[in-house]
């Protein structure tokens, strides 16, 4: 399903959308009409959009144009894409009007299986946006997975880890089974909102991790709104557990975060 400023989009529209590649967009997981970190999501469209279109962003449009869509008693995975569907290449100076597009899915049911990932030499651009432009992190990722892992990890030149195709990673620090540290790497990365919450409910650092020392943690993870918490079983050569006991608590303590109403 899919409206474009509350009405039906047409192929125009999408057309524009697809051939320009400009914009920007946040991923939601609506569970019985709310959101968690829902202000969090919409702080980020509206800086975004001031960053990309150099417009204001009306957030309570954004909200009621979600609740259009939304479903009232069940789980869905949401969309909100910000894009100006008159956008010039030749003057992209001039995109100025933004439209919201409002998509919706199913959203996946019961916890992911564990990641393998690959560590990639890669850097999104402009990476503290969340843009439509992901071509770059597919193509990485369609390499790592026929590589036979299930995702990438990206580092910088520096060698240092920043995040995933499409999410950010933790790693387990400290000795307790259950207890422990989360160390968030300091790189140049997209902060996510499943990310921030967990800042905020859990014991944390940010620092930075070098791909050369992820065999050091006791556990890795991966985050971002659509999977919550998922357990990153390999990095390279590299094995975590499937299972860990600090990892399944975050995914509990996610999971009993209160939503926001839409």
């Amino acid at each position: 399903m899919a409206e474009l400023n509350g009405r039906p989009v047409d192929m125009a529209e999408l057309s524009a959308l697809a051939l320009t590649n400009y914009g920007h967009f946040t991923t939601l997981r609506v569970e019985d009409g709310r959101v968690r970190g829902l202000a969090l999501h919409l702080d980020r469209l509206d800086r975004d959009c001031r960053a990309l279109f150099g417009a204001e962003l009306d957030t309570d449009r954004v909200r009621a144009l979600l609740r259009r869509l939304a479903p009232a008693d069940e789980t869905a995975t949401m969309r909100v894409t910000v894009f100006d569907p008159a956008l010039d290449i030749g003057r992209p100076d001039r995109a100025g009007d933004p439209r919201i597009l409002v998509t919706r899915r199913p959203a996946s049911s019961g916890p992911l299986p564990p990641l393998r990932v690959r560590s990639v030499r890669y850097e999104r651009e402009a990476p503290e946006i969340k843009s439509v432009g992901l071509f770059g992190a597919l193509r990485q990722r369609r390499a790592a997975r026929q590589a036979g892992f299930d995702d990438a990890l990206f580092v910088g030149a520096d060698g240092l880890v920043s995040e995933g195709a499409t999410w950010n990673i933790g790693f387990l620090d400290g000795e307790g089974d259950s207890d422990g540290t989360v160390v968030w790497p300091r790189a140049p990365c997209l902060p996510g909102v499943t990310m921030r919450l967990l800042m905020a409910a859990h014991e944390h650092r940010v620092a930075p991790v070098a791909a050369a020392d992820v065999g050091s943690s006791r556990a890795a993870f991966a985050t971002n709104a659509a999977i919550g918490v998922r357990a990153v079983t390999a990095v390279d050569r590299t094995e975590f557990p499937a299972h860990h006991p600090a990892v399944d608590l975050l995914r509990e303590t996610y999971a009993a975060l209160p939503g926001d109403l839409l």
